[in-house]
C-alpha cells in the first residue's frame, strides 16, 4: 500500500492510469474537429431564419476540466483509496487475532470489534490467513487459520463473557498451537495471572502486537447495609486524578415495572483506587431494589447484584404480656431484640392491631396462650396473605388447654397436657441435644453445637402427620419445632422458650441462624465459605458479560463449594443464586479487590485507543466520479441546445438521475405498497435469509399452513411475504416465521430497533434453526450457535420449554407434541409468570394475558408445512402412515399457533373448562 497523507491506496499500480488525463484533454479538444470556413453566396437566402440545432465549434474548458475530474475520480476508486491506513505489518505467514473477551473487555467492545475488523481485512488484503479467538471461549481441537472473508462474518457474533479465562485450560490450548504466526491482542487492560506464560508462548512463534483502550476499567462492589444505610464501593485500577460516577439503584415499582428507583455520585479523589456511596433508602423502597450499576458503564464488573443482605424485613413483636416483673436476663424480649434488632426492622407493640397496621412480613407470639377472637381472625387473616407466625413456648402455654383436642389454626399440630422437664413425668436423665438437620428442613446445612441442650419443652400430639410438620427435632426424635402451611403463609412453633428458662439455644448463635432461616432476618455481611457448604444452589438471575440479567432457572444447580471457590467460569456466572438458606449475590467486585492494570515489556508492540480508524474510501470516490459524468451529460445537452427544447429522452434522463439521488422516496412507495398487500388481509411473513432455497421452502410452508387455516378455520390467510428486515416495516405482520442457518446475516442496529419494537408491539416470531434431528446428537449445533448470536442484542423475555398447561396445546387442537418434519429437543415459549397458580377447578394455570413473542425450535415445520403450487407436499416426512399422521400434528400445531397469534390465551378463561375437561376425559 501507497500512502499520501492521510490516504492510503491498495493497487497504487492503477494511479499510473492519471497520466493518461494531459492526452485526454487533447483528444476532447480535438473531436469534434474544428469547422471549415466555405464563402457560398446562397446563404444569404437563409438570412433571417432560426437554427434550433446548434453545435460548438470546440469543446469548453470547463466542459473538460468536468470530464477529467470524472475519469480521475473513477481511476482513484479502482485504485483503492483508504483513509487513515495503518502501516502494513512485515510476515506473510498467518496471524492470531486474540482477544480477552472478559468482563472488562465489555465497556468498550464496539471499539474492539472495529479494531478487530480492521487487523482482518488488512490481513485479507496481504493474503494472510487468518484465525480469531476469545480466551474465555477456547475452539476446541488445533487452530485453523481461514481466510479473512470467513472471519468477517463472525466477528459481530463474538461477545466478551461475564468471566475472565481459565489459567488451566489455557496453558493446555497454547501447548497445542502450530509454531510460526504472528499475534494481535485485544487486551482488557487487566494484569490476569495467565498473561505472562501467555505472552511468552506468543513471542516463541512471532510478532506480538497489543491493542488497549484508555477508558478505565471500573468495578462495583456488592452493597453493605450499615446501620440502615447501604453503603456502596466503587474500584479502578488506578489513581488517575479525580472522577466522579454516577451509580443507579434498579427494582421494580409497585406495578411491577423495572426502574431506577435511586442515584447518587461517587467520587474517586486524585491518589484513590476507591470512591464510596452512602445511601438512605426507606426499608420498602431499599427491599425493592434489584441491582446497583455504575451509569454508563456496559460490564458484568459494573454491576452489583443484591440478594437477603439487603433486605431486612419487617417483624412485629407483640410485648407487654409477661405478666410479671423480672430482670432483663430473664425476660424472653431481650434475646429476641439482641438477635433480630441489627438485622430487621423490629416493632414492638402491646396491640395486634398497631403491629398489623405497619404491615410486617412476619409477626412473634412470645408465650401467649390466647388471643382474643377478633385478634385471632386479624392474625388468621395476616398468615393467609402470605405472613409467617412464629411462636415460642412456656409455661403458660403449657398450662393452657389450647390445641389439646383439636387442632388451633394458629398452632402447627395439637399439644400435649403438661410438658417434658428434667425430672418431671415425662422426664429425661439429663438435658437432650438437637438432631442434625433433615436435608428438606430449612435449617439444612446448619451447624449443632454440642452444646446446645434442652431442659424442658411442650410436646405435640402424635398425629399421622406429625413427622411432615417437624423441621427440627431432639436426638431422641422429639418435634423441637413444627411448621404449617396456612394460605400463602406459615405458621411456626418453636417448643421450647425464647429465653434461657428450658434451654440454653438462645444464648447460642444456632438461634440467630435459625431466625435467619425462617426468614425473620437477613445476613449482616457476606455468608462464610463455611455457611455456603453443604448446599445446592439453584441459579435464579445471571449476567452476561455486558452486565445484562439474564433468567437462569433453568441451568443446572451449583455446589455451595463453588460459590465459596469464585471460580468464575461458564458453568458458575455472576448471577443471584437460591436455596433454602435463602438468596446468594455471587458478583464480580468485591470490597477488597484490586484491579491491577497491565504492563507489557519493551519488547511488545502497545497501541493505543488514539489510532486513527481506517475508513475505505472506494464508494465515495464511484460515487463522485459518477455524479460528475451526469453533470457532463446535462452540461452537454445544454450546449447542444436539446435540454431547452426539454424532449421526451431529455425528461427521461432526468427522471432516472432525480430517482438515482431520491431513492428513499421510492422505498417509501415501497412501503406503502407493502403496507397495503399485508394489511388487506392477514398476512403470514417470513424472513429473507438471502438463501434461495430456504426461502422458497419458507414461503411454500406458509402457503400450505394457509390453505389448512382456511379449510379448517374462520382464518382466510393471503399469500405470505417475505421481508426484508433491512428494508421492510414489519409491524404489519402478526406473525414472521425466520429459518436460521448457519450463514445467517446477523441484523444491523436499525434492523434489531425493527424487531424490538415488533416485539413489544405484540408481533411473534418463531425461530427454527431446522436441527431438531441433529441437536439430540449433539450438544450445540452451527445453526443454534448463529440463533444464539442473532437473540443476543433483541428484547427476548425468559423462556421455558411448553409446559403441558400452556394455551398453545388447546387453541383450537389438544396437543401434546408440536412435530415438524423432525422431531426431537423441547419447542421454547416465554415462561409463565411466577406467582401462576392452578385455580381450583381448572385443568391449567390462569395465563389469561398475552401472546408468547417466540417461539424458538428446530422442527423444520416450514418443510413439513410445505406444498406446491397444485397443493401437493413437497418433502416426504417420515414413513407410511406414521410420517403422515406427523405432518397432519404439524399442521395442528400451527393452526393452534396462528390461532394463538390472532386471538391470544382466551382459551384460559373459566367459561373454556367444562367443555375442555370434557374433551379431556376428566
Amino acid at each position: 500500500m501507497v500512502t499520501f497523507g492521510p490516504i492510503g491506496f491498495a493497487t497504487p499500480a492503477l494511479l499510473l492510469a492519471l497520466l493518461a488525463l494531459p492526452l485526454l484533454w487533447w483528444l476532447l479538444r480535438a473531436v469534434p474537429p474544428a469547422p471549415v470556413i466555405r464563402r457560398f453566396p446562397g446563404v444569404a437566402l437563409l438570412i433571417g431564419l432560426k437554427d434550433e440545432t446548434s453545435e460548438s465549434d470546440r469543446t469548453p474548458w470547463w466542459l473538460l476540466v468536468l470530464r477529467a475530474l470524472a475519469v480521475a475520480a473513477l481511476i482513484l476508486a479502482f485504485a483503492g483509496p483508504v483513509l487513515n491506513p495503518q502501516p502494513a505489518r512485515d510476515g506473510t505467514g498467518p496471524v492470531l487475532v486474540l482477544t480477552d473477551a472478559s468482563w472488562a473487555s465489555a465497556r468498550d467492545w464496539p471499539q474492539r470489534q472495529a479494531r478487530m475488523r480492521d487487523i482482518v481485512t488488512e490481513a485479507g488484503r496481504t493474503g494472510r490467513p487468518v484465525a480469531v479467538v476469545a480466551l474465555t471461549d477456547l475452539p476446541a481441537g488445533a487452530l485453523t487459520f481461514r481466510a479473512a472473508d470467513h472471519w468477517l462474518e463472525r466477528l459481530p457474533a463474538l461477545a466478551p463473557a461475564p468471566f475472565i479465562a481459565d489459567t488451566e485450560n489455557l496453558q493446555a490450548w497454547v501447548d497445542a498451537l502450530p509454531d510460526i504466526f504472528d499475534s494481535y491482542w485485544l487486551s482488557d487492560g487487566l494484569d490476569h495471572a495467565y498473561r505472562p506464560a501467555l505472552l511468552d508462548a506468543l513471542q516463541a512463534r512471532g510478532d506480538v502486537t497489543v491493542f488497549e483502550t484508555s477508558r478505565p476499567v471500573l468495578a462495583l462492589a456488592p452493597p453493605v447495609l450499615q446501620d440502615g444505610v447501604v453503603q456502596i464501593t466503587a474500584h479502578r485500577p488506578a489513581a488517575m486524578g479525580e472522577q466522579d460516577i454516577q451509580i443507579t439503584a434498579t427494582g421494580r415499582d409497585p406495578a411491577g415495572v423495572e426502574r431506577v428507583l435511586a442515584t447518587g455520585t461517587a467520587r474517586f479523589d486524585e491518589d484513590s483506587t476507591t470512591a464510596k456511596l452512602d445511601l438512605t433508602l426507606q426499608p420498602e423502597l431499599r427491599n425493592r431494589i434489584t441491582r446497583f450499576q455504575i451509569a454508563g458503564e456496559r460490564s458484568a464488573g459494573a454491576v452489583a447484584l443484591t440478594d437477603d443482605a439487603l433486605q431486612r424485613r419487617k417483624v412485629g413483636l407483640l410485648t407487654g404480656r409477661e405478666g410479671r416483673e423480672g430482670l432483663d436476663l430473664l425476660s424472653p424480649f431481650l434475646y429476641l431484640r439482641q438477635a433480630l434488632g441489627p438485622v430487621s426492622e423490629l416493632i414492638e407493640s402491646a396491640s395486634v392491631d398497631d403491629l398489623l397496621l405497619t404491615a410486617p412480613d412476619a409477626l412473634i407470639l412470645v408465650d401467649i396462650a390466647q388471643l382474643s377472637e377478633v385478634e385471632s381472625a386479624q392474625v388468621l387473616d395476616f398468615v393467609n396473605d402470605g405472613g409467617l407466625l412464629l411462636r415460642f413456648a412456656g409455661p403458660r402455654l403449657a398450662a393452657s388447654d389450647v390445641a389439646r383436642a383439636d387442632e388451633d389454626p394458629l398452632l402447627p399440630v395439637r399439644l400435649r397436657i403438661g410438658g417434658r422437664t428434667v425430672g418431671g413425668a415425662m422426664s429425661w436423665g439429663e438435658p437432650r441435644r438437637l438432631r442434625d438437620f433433615a436435608a428438606e428442613s430449612p435449617f439444612a446445612g446448619l451447624s449443632v453445637p454440642d452444646d446446645v441442650t434442652i431442659s424442658a419443652q411442650v410436646l405435640a400430639q402424635p398425629d399421622p402427620g406429625l413427622a411432615e410438620r417437624t423441621i427440627a427435632s431432639l436426638a431422641d426424635g422429639t418435634p423441637l419445632v413444627t411448621r404449617k402451611y396456612s394460605g400463602s403463609g406459615q405458621v411456626v412453633l418453636i417448643h421450647t422458650t425464647a429465653n434461657a428458662d428450658w434451654s440454653n439455644l438462645p444464648l447460642s448463635g444456632l438461634f440467630v441462624d435459625m431466625l435467619e432461616r425462617l426468614a425473620l432476618s437477613t445476613r449482616p455481611a457476606a455468608p462464610s465459605a463455611q455457611d455456603l457448604a453443604g448446599m445446592d444452589w439453584q441459579p435464579a438471575r445471571a449476567l452476561d458479560g455486558f452486565g445484562q440479567v439474564h433468567d437462569a432457572s433453568t441451568a443446572p444447580v451449583v455446589a455451595g463449594t463453588a460459590l465459596a471457590a469464585r471460580a468464575f467460569g461458564p458453568d458458575l456466572p455472576p448471577g443471584v443464586y437460591s436455596s433454602a438458606a435463602g438468596s446468594f449475590a455471587l458478583n464480580i467486585g468485591a470490597q477488597d479487590m484490586t484491579l491491577p492494570t497491565s504492563r507489557w515489556p519493551a519488547s511488545v508492540v502497545l497501541e493505543r485507543d488514539s489510532v486513527a480508524q481506517e475508513r475505505d474510501l472506494k464508494a465515495w470516490f464511484l460515487l463522485l466520479g459518477i455524479g460528475v459524468l451526469w453533470l457532463d451529460i446535462l452540461a452537454a445537452l445544454w450546449l447542444s441546445g436539446r435540454l431547452r427544447r426539454g424532449s421526451g429522452a431529455i425528461a427521461a434522463l432526468l427522471a432516472g438521475a432525480v430517482l438515482a439521488i431520491m431513492s428513499p422516496h421510492q422505498a417509501s412507495a415501497d412501503d406503502d405498497r407493502l403496507a397495503l398487500a399485508a394489511t388487506s388481509d392477514v398476512v403470514l411473513a417470513h424472513v429473507l435469509t438471502g438463501d434461495a432455497r430456504i426461502d422458497t421452502v419458507a414461503q411454500a410452508g406458509l402457503r400450505g399452513l394457509g390453505r389448512v387455516l382456511f379449510q379448517r378455520t374462520s382464518v382466510e390467510p393471503a399469500s405470505p411475504i417475505g421481508v426484508d428486515l433491512e428494508r421492510d416495516e414489519l409491524t404489519f405482520f402478526p406473525f414472521i416465521y425466520w429459518p436460521i442457518t448457519e450463514d445467517t446475516p446477523i441484523p444491523s442496529d436499525a434492523a434489531y430497533a425493527k424487531l424490538n419494537r415488533y416485539l413489544r408491539g405484540g408481533g411473534m416470531i418463531m425461530f427454527d434453526t431446522r436441527d431438531a434431528e441433529l441437536a439430540g446428537l449433539t450438544r450445540t449445533t452451527p445453526e443454534a450457535r448463529r440463533l444464539q448470536a442473532i437473540a443476543r442484542p433483541l428484547d427476548i423475555p425468559p423462556l421455558e420449554p411448553v409446559p403441558d398447561d400452556h394455551v398453545l396445546t388447546r387453541t383450537f387442537y389438544l396437543l401434546q407434541e408440536f412435530p415438524g418434519r423432525h422431531t426431537g429437543r423441547d419447542v421454547w415459549v416465554e415462561a409463565a409468570p411466577p406467582d401462576a397458580e392452578q385455580a381450583d377447578g381448572m385443568p391449567f394455570r390462569n395465563l389469561n394475558d398475552g401472546v408468547t413473542p417466540v417461539i424458538i425450535g428446530g422442527h423444520d415445520w416450514a418443510s413439513a408445512w410445505a406444498v406446491d403450487e397444485a397443493g401437493q407436499p413437497m418433502f416426504r416426512i417420515g414413513m407410511g402412515i406414521t410420517g403422515e399422521r406427523q405432518r397432519e400434528i404439524a399442521y395442528r400445531f400451527g393452526v393452534n399457533l396462528i390461532t394463538h397469534v390472532l386471538t391470544g390465551n382466551y382459551k384460559s378463561d373459566q367459561v373454556h373448562v367444562p367443555a375442555l375437561l370434557e374433551r379431556l376425559g376428566q
